[in-house]
Parts: structure tokens; C-alpha cells; sequence
């Protein structure tokens, strides 16, 4: 595109946003324009979108402060939910026990000492509708941070919502479902990557077909970053596992335009301030022009790379732990500078302790601070035009885009096939362990400063913890799961595993209209996961 013509078209989309004439100034009064730049630049709103995928940004609409809350039983989870929305909260987020990411029941042996501890447990629909109990579906976005039995999960959502009166597409939200990464990062998974994605596929096409507002696959490199990779990495790798996903839905026959505008992304804010900016421009640059050049997109939404952004939680010291408030302060206004669509804080306690409530208060505060004192929402794309800035966006691009070709040659031009060779090949696990002892060497030897822990350090020790789970949690949830197989119709139950079973078998078959008739009977998402295993096996990793 030649760029004086970019700057008519973000002027001509500019003149269709609510902030067309509105007016801001500096708190001294001083004039803002929505965008700063020469007239043969880049515009926010344009392709490739490198500074923004709206027009107006932040002016036009905050990003949703969408915080993520999960712990004990659902009962309890609901009340932290209540409270994030009492305290401003635009959309709440899910977190997991480990047994319930792993597809596990409460009372299974392997699940004794995890119950409701990193996140909520979650055993049949009768848990679902008491997580989500007092809160209009229809009118708050929620979001489901699971991969492995993500499938299961999302119908006893969707069927607990319509068991309430709320059909399905009037959900807005997002289901994570990116199984791609368990494998390469955070290694909660129960099948072989291969009917893993099956299950993936599946809900894309229902998502795509039955749920107008909801994101079907939110693509993360958060968990990536976590893990310890380098930015770089973080972008390419979650790239990769996007454009595999987009291979994956045309292959089971979605016109690419059907689907990509509700693929979602999910990115860390880590601490490197300036990188990290750098980082979403990067991420939006390549993405736009990989499926307009290589996925034929024709769809202006196809090449418009959205993302959630969380702060690093892996930044975050039990040593000083007041500090904390600085890094997810710095963080989170580096995802705003960057155009994240939404953001979840980290709450400071979190190195030692499940969030406390006034914790996460503080944290949702921080966010509210930004947006609404700062002033930085009023310009798009503010450090757009920086030499630094810009030379950091290009460097990571030249860094993303050769791990990419490389994908590709492991595929022999399919990035869903350079994926699942590399899966096999540890390629993901080389690169990304080279890259966190890396980090780690370098903090150990001095190089890298951690304040309170290699620097400035004092005799304080970290408090201990504040908020715990109740000891009496794992012991409840399992008589609530217990209440439930006392009262269903067993029979019922094991005429859904059945079916679900039988249309496991046939590749060819969408399993969310068996899961949803295994949810309302009933079924445990233990029992859910163990029958798609007779059919699907679980994976084991080889000896390397």
C-alpha cells in the first residue's frame, strides 16, 4: 500500500469512531491529536497494523480489565467474581485447579493435595452453574483459561448457560484451547497432539457456526514466555501454532475468513518495558501479513492481530515483595503502549500466596489508574515513531520470522505439520530451556539485576502466606461431586460416554453435541476424559 494513501484511509475510519470529535488536552491543557506521525507513515487501524488495529485505540474504547480469579470450590470463586465485577472488573477470567486443567475428578487418588489449590476445581455442570451463579452470561464477557479439556468444559458451559434461559450466541467470551503449547511449554495435556486437535477443530467449527460473540481459541505465547523463552521466541512460536490452527479449520472446510476474525492471542507484559512494546507491534506486523500474503485472508478482521496481555507472573519475587506493585504497574502500561485489547494484573502476593481479595483490588486499581489518570489512552500508538522503538519492532521481526521459515521447512510448507514434527523432535523444549538457563545464568552470575534478589537485597524474609485454601476444601468438593453421581441417572450417563465414544471413533464427527448430552447427564469431566482416552490414547514423552 503506498503509504500517503494510508494516511486517508486511517483519516476516512478515524471520521466512523464514537471519538471522531471528541476533544483531549495534557492536564496543563495543552492539544492531543488521536495520532502523531509523517503522512507517508503507518496509521493505527491500517494494514499491517503495526501501531494498532483501531483507528482511535483507546479513545474510541478501553481495553476490557478482564481479571482472572480461580481457587477452592465454585462457590467461592463466584464471590471473588462478584467482587472483581463490584469493583469495576469489564470481564472475569477462570483459573483452574491442576486435577481439572489435567482432566482429572476430585476423587481421583491423583488428585489428593491439588484440589482448588492454583485454581477452581471443576467436576460436573452442577459446579458450573454454581461458578457462574448471579452473573448475566449475556452481558459480561467470560473467559476459560484450559486446554486439555477444553472441549469438556465449554459444553458444560454452554449447556449450563442454556439450561438458564441464555442461548448460545448471546455468549461472549473465550476459550483458550490452545493444546499446541502444552506440548511445547506447559505440558498439562491427556491425548497425543494429534486427536487433541481434533477436539480443537471441533470446537472452532461449533464456535464458528452457533456462537457469533465467542472466541473459540485464544493462542498463547503467556505460557511460552513463562516457561522462559526469550520474546522472540514467545512471538514466533505462538505465531506458528495460530497459522497451524488456521490450517487446521480450512481443513476441515472453513473458508479461512469464516474463522480468523475470532482467533484470539494471549501474551505475556513482561518487564523489558521497551521490548515488550516492541513485541505486540511485531506480533501484529507478521501476523497481518502472513494471512493476507500466505493464507490468502481477504477479510480486513483476518489480518487484525487481537490479544489479551497478562503480566509476567514468572517476574514476580517472594523477596521484597512490595516491589511487585512496581513490576505489574511498569508491565501493564506496557501492554496499554503496546494496544492490547485486554488485560489482567497480577496481583503482588502471588510469588507466595493465592491472591488475597484486597490484592487483586490493588491490582485491578493499577489498571484504573492507567486508564484513567495517565493520560495515555488519549494518543494511539504514543512511541510509534521512536528510533529505539522502531528498530526493536524490526529486529524482532527479522528474529520471528526466521524461526517461522524454519517451522515451515520442517513442515515442507505447512506450519500445522512443522509444528507436530517439531513437537516430536523436542525442538520447542531445545530452544526454550537454551533460553531460560540462559536467564537464569545470567541472574546467578550478577548480569542480570532482580531487585531484592541479587540486588539491594535486606534481611526481610517473604511473609508468609495470607490467603490458602480452606483445609476442609478437597474434602467438600468431593461430597459435592459425590451428591451428584448419588442423584443422576446412571444409566443415562453411561449411554452418553457411550455415544460420545462411538462418535469419537469416526474422525469425520463434531463431539460437542455428545459432550453437551454427557454434561447434562451428568458426566464427570474425569469420566468425559477417560472415555475420549479409550478412543484417543494418552500421550507419554519419549526418552530423549
Amino acid at each position: 500500500m503506498d503509504r500517503r494513501s494510508s494516511r486517508l484511509e486511517w483519516q476516512e475510519a478515524y471520521e466512523h469512531t464514537s471519538a471522531a470529535h471528541s476533544r483531549a488536552t495534557t492536564q496543563s491543557g495543552t492539544p492531543l491529536a488521536p495520532v502523531y506521525g509523517p503522512g507517508d507513515g503507518e496509521f493505527p487501524g491500517v494494514y499491517p497494523y503495526t501501531r494498532g488495529i483501531h483507528p482511535a485505540m483507546y479513545r474510541s474504547k478501553l481495553w476490557t480489565m478482564r481479571m482472572f480469579a480461580g481457587f477452592g470450590t465454585a462457590p467461592e470463586t463466584n464471590e471473588r467474581f462478584h467482587q472483581i465485577i463490584d469493583a469495576g472488573g469489564t470481564g472475569i477470567s477462570t483459573a483452574y485447579d491442576m486435577p481439572t486443567l489435567l482432566g482429572i475428578d476430585t476423587d481421583d487418588e491423583r488428585a489428593r493435595g491439588e484440589v482448588g489449590r492454583c485454581g477452581v476445581a471443576i467436576d460436573t455442570i452442577e459446579d458450573v452453574a454454581d461458578l457462574y451463579a448471579g452473573i448475566d452470561l449475556a452481558a459480561i464477557t467470560t473467559s476459560m483459561t484450559i486446554n486439555a479439556p477444553a472441549a469438556a468444559i465449554f459444553a458444560m458451559f454452554v449447556a449450563s448457560a442454556e439450561d438458564q434461559g441464555v442461548e448460545r450466541a448471546r455468549l461472549g467470551g473465550t476459550l483458550q484451547n490452545d493444546i499446541l503449547k502444552e506440548y511445547q511449554a506447559q505440558h498439562e495435556y491427556v491425548f497425543p497432539p494429534r486427536p487433541s486437535l481434533r477436539l480443537v477443530r471441533d470446537t472452532v467449527v461449533f464456535a464458528t457456526r452457533e456462537m457469533p460473540r465467542w472466541h473459540p481459541l485464544s493462542v498463547s505465547g503467556y505460557h511460552i514466555r513463562e516457561a522462559g523463552s526469550t520474546a522472540a521466541q514467545e512471538v514466533a512460536f505462538t505465531l506458528a501454532n495460530a497459522f497451524a490452527y488456521v490450517e487446521l479449520s480450512r481443513r476441515a472446510g472453513l473458508a479461512v475468513d469464516s474463522f480468523a476474525p475470532k482467533l484470539s492471542f494471549f501474551f505475556n507484559a513482561h518487564i523489558d518495558f521497551f521490548e515488550e512494546v516492541a513485541k505486540y507491534r511485531c506480533a501484529r506486523r507478521l501476523w497481518a501479513r502472513w494471512m493476507r500474503d500466505y493464507y490468502g485472508a481477504l477479510d480486513e478482521r483476518s489480518w487484525q492481530l487481537r490479544f489479551h496481555a497478562q503480566t509476567a507472573g514468572v517476574s514476580l519475587t517472594a523477596q521484597q515483595p512490595d516491589n511487585n506493585h512496581a513490576r505489574t504497574a511498569i508491565e501493564a502500561l506496557a501492554a496499554v503502549l503496546g494496544g492490547a485489547q485486554s488485560l489482567h494484573t497480577n496481583s503482588f502476593d502471588e510469588a507466595w500466596s493465592l491472591p488475597s481479595s484486597d490484592a487483586a483490588r490493588i491490582a485491578l486499581r493499577t489498571q484504573q489508574v492507567i486508564a484513567y489518570e495517565t493520560n495515555v489512552t488519549q494518543v494511539a500508538d504514543p512511541l510509534g515513531g521512536s528510533w529505539f522503538v522502531e528498530e526493536l519492532t524490526d529486529q524482532l521481526e527479522r528474529e520471528v520470522g526466521a524461526l517461522l521459515e524454519e517451522l515451515l521447512e520442517l513442515g515442507r510448507g505447512s506450519l500445522l505439520e512443522g509444528c507436530l514434527t517439531a513437537i516430536d523432535q523436542g525442538w520447542f523444549d531445545e530452544h526454550i530451556t537454551e533460553a531460560a538457563y540462559a536467564h537464569e545464568r545470567a541472574v546467578q552470575r550478577g548480569e542480570r539485576l532482580v531487585v531484592g534478589v541479587n540486588a539491594f537485597v535486606d534481611a526481610t524474609s517473604a511473609p508468609a502466606p495470607t490467603n490458602q485454601v480452606a483445609p476442609d476444601t478437597e474434602a467438600r468438593q468431593r461430597a459435592r461431586l459425590a451428591e451428584v453421581r448419588l442423584a443422576r441417572d446412571a444409566t443415562a450417563v453411561t449411554r452418553a460416554l457411550d455415544e460420545l465414544r462411538a462418535d469419537a471413533r469416526d474422525s469425520e464427527v463434531n463431539l460437542m453435541t455428545a459432550l453437551m448430552a454427557a454434561s447434562r447427564a451428568r458426566a464427570s469431566v474425569g469420566e468425559i476424559m477417560d472415555a475420549l482416552a479409550d478412543v484417543f490414547g494418552r500421550y507419554r514423552v519419549a526418552p530423549r
